[in-house]
Formats: C-alpha cells, sequence, structure tokens
C-alpha cells in the first residue's frame, strides 16, 4: 500500500498516511482539521550495483535494421547544414557519389 505526504495549510505540519490507489485524497489534517495539500516526493525504490539492466538488457543488441538502397534513400534540404561544402560534406550525396 503507498505512502502518501500530506502538507496542512493551517498548521504547517507534515504527516503520512497509507492510503490504497483507489482511495480518495485526505481533506483534512489530522492534528488541527485544517485544509491540506497532498505532496510530490521521492520514491524510495532504486536499483543499485550491477542489476538488471545491465546484466540482462544493456548488452543485448537486437536484430539489424534493414538498409536500403541507395536508389531508394534521399536527403532533404532540411537535413543539410547550413555550413555544407557538397565537395567536403560527408552526408550530401554528391559527396559520396564522388
Amino acid at each position: 500500500m503507498p505512502i502518501y505526504e500530506y502538507k496542512c495549510r493551517k498548521c504547517g505540519k507534515q504527516f503520512e498516511a497509507f492510503q490504497g490507489i483507489t482511495d480518495p485524497e485526505l481533506k483534512s489534517c489530522k492534528f488541527c482539521k485544517g485544509k491540506v495539500n497532498k505532496l510530490v516526493s521521492m520514491s524510495s525504490f532504486s536499483l543499485k550495483g550491477s542489476g538488471w539492466y545491465a546484466t540482462d538488457y544493456g548488452g543485448k543488441k537486437g536484430p539489424a535494421p534493414a538498409t536500403s538502397s541507395p536508389s531508394t534513400e534521399t536527403t532533404s534540404p532540411v537535413e543539410k547544414s547550413a555550413t555544407c561544402s557538397e565537395s567536403a560534406c560527408a552526408s550530401c550525396p554528391k559527396s559520396k557519389e564522388d
């Protein structure tokens, strides 16, 4: 069951409440019965050490994407750099053809 934090607008005290996810938010302070605001707090959940990402997921590579043929590959004018000189630019189609 999640722990939610609240702060009273009237007395300024902060307190925690164990509530289900579907339970309605608290409306009043348990100390002075003033109105409360629900606080956003940091999660206590963290992954440390080698973990599942490094050992089970991070090192795996998926299948290589299919490569398209050069005739279907197009470069729009937006993709070219403003300082592009076509003979020296590695991303320009003309420099690759030469």
